[in-house]
């Protein structure tokens, strides 16, 4: 008889495949070279990073000393993760900007043959922008409504909290969503837009004048709790295949079960987001009684399929039709900072930009350092500098430095190496009038609240 102690001793690891195939062999009496013969067919087949990291595209370069730190760490966490054996390519955009040494940076595109790696989509699964054209209406009234009915910060809220009956069962049906948290988040969650870099910002368009508005989210606590379930499973098959591949980029296989499920799942967080943002978009138009010229959205923070390729986007804005089922005209966003536009964009693939381009400005510093940098200023000199002309409104009331323009990169050197990279063509802009972020909300957190008496 044939046991888990002779596998082992024969060199392989305890795993879930030891079952069926002790059972197998004991079945079919197998030993010597013919159970050597069989192990080696379903036990997992490990595979090693590769020793050189596989090309990629760098369609960004540095135009200052801040620039060429960022670019130079950028280039060094791509060579070291396209070391990972899943990926077959790559291309890194102007707004790129590292995350961590050996992970997809912002501003970067992976692409992966059977695979799907959650870290490479991130927690905040299917970021993205949707805007709405309420044509010759004063921006001020599209604001105000929209102020009164968007939520950010934590949390989530009540009046919003219906889900369509299908989308509740459809998630039900799903391994990965069929619990009560996913739908607790996937109810709570709807209407409200979180913190960060995400907005609602309200402007006019370049060409006809009319007054639009773009909503920038992901898909909150709801796309957080799948990514969570994806990186421990992701983790475990790790463990069986590819030990030696750095642990934030362990991946699903595509071809499994769990794969298969998994992408399903990612699909229900894209349909939710997308209700997410037309929440909030019809909300508005319904509170000043209007009816909307035009609407369409994009994600830019997802990960897309095409055969047995999967294109994972982290910060990049999908191109080609083929990633988006449901393109309008061919037309994407790319806002850059609060005091510039937000681009309209259109564009094909090309050989360097694996059918994407940027998704904003990108930072050369980090939130942090770019305080520090600012720390001989008040904030609100720094807000009234950077803001004048502006409707600028922070959700919480407290001014964040970290998302005022200085601590993005240069949008005209974004557009520029757009062009010079062909990386899309801008064919209008949605000037900036004002817009809502959640500043910074974690000054009056309860918590501290609490601890500072209150």
């Amino acid at each position: 008889m044939i046991t888990g102690k002779d596998l082992i001793e024969m060199g392989y690891k305890p795993s879930k495949w030891f079952k069926e195939a002790i059972e197998f062999a004991n079945a079919k009496e197998l030993s010597g070279e013919q159970l050597i013969a069989y192990l080696k067919t379903v036990s997992p087949k490990i595979v090693e990073p590769f020793k050189e990291p596989v090309e990629f595209y760098l369609n960004i370069k540095a135009e200052s000393e801040e620039e060429e730190a960022n670019v130079q760490a950028v280039l060094s966490t791509m060579k070291e993760l396209m070391k990972t054996p899943t990926l077959v390519g790559g291309s890194v955009m102007p707004d790129a900007c590292p995350t961590g040494e050996g992970q997809v940076p912002v501003g970067g595109v992976v692409v992966a043959k059977n695979a799907i790696h959650p870290s490479m989509h991130s927690a905040d699964i299917c970021c993205s922008v949707m805007m709405t054209n309420f044509g010759h209406i004063a921006p001020k009234a599209i604001l105000d409504a929209a102020h009164s009915i968007t939520h950010f910060g934590a949390g989530g809220r009540e009046e919003f909290s219906t889900l369509p009956k299908e989308f509740e069962q459809q998630m039900a049906a799903n391994k990965f969503l069929s619990s009560e948290r996913s739908l607790n988040f996937a109810r709570q969650h709807l209407a409200t837009q979180g913190d960060g870099n995400h907005f609602l910002f309200v402007g006019f368009s370049k060409k006809t004048g009319e007054t639009m508005m773009v909503t920038h989210h992901g898909s909150r606590g709801f796309g957080a709790h799948l990514y969570s379930q994806g990186m421990k499973l992701a983790e475990h098959f790790r463990k069986e295949i590819s030990p030696k591949t750095l642990e934030r980029n362990a991946w699903i296989p595509f071809d499994t079960d769990e794969g298969k499920a998994y992408w399903e799942a990612l699909q229900l967080v894209r349909e939710w987001t997308k209700l997410n943002h037309t929440t909030i978009h019809e909300a508005t138009a319904e509170k000043l009684r209007l009816e909307p010229v035009d609407r369409f959205w994009n994600e830019h923070n997802f990960v897309f399929k095409e055969g047995d390729l999967f294109y994972h986007a982290k910060g990049a804005t999908p191109l080609d039709d083929k990633f988006v089922p449901d393109s309008k005209e061919g037309l994407r966003l790319i806002p850059l900072n609060m005091s510039e536009p937000v681009l309209i964009v259109k564009g094909e693939t090309t050989e360097n930009n694996l059918g994407f381009a940027p998704h904003g400005a990108g930072r050369n510093i980090s939130r942090n350092k770019h305080k520090k940098k600012n720390a001989h200023r008040t904030f609100q000199e720094i807000f009234q500098e950077e803001t004048k002309g502006l409707d600028v409104r922070f959700f919480s009331g407290n001014i964040d430095i970290s998302e005022l323009p200085s601590a993005y990169k240069n949008a005209q050197m974004v557009k520029d190496q757009m062009k010079e990279f062909n990386l899309g063509e801008i064919v209008d802009e949605i000037l900036p009038f004002g817009c809502i972020m959640a500043g910074d909300w974690m000054k009056d957190a309860p918590w501290r609240k609490k601890k500072r008496g209150g």
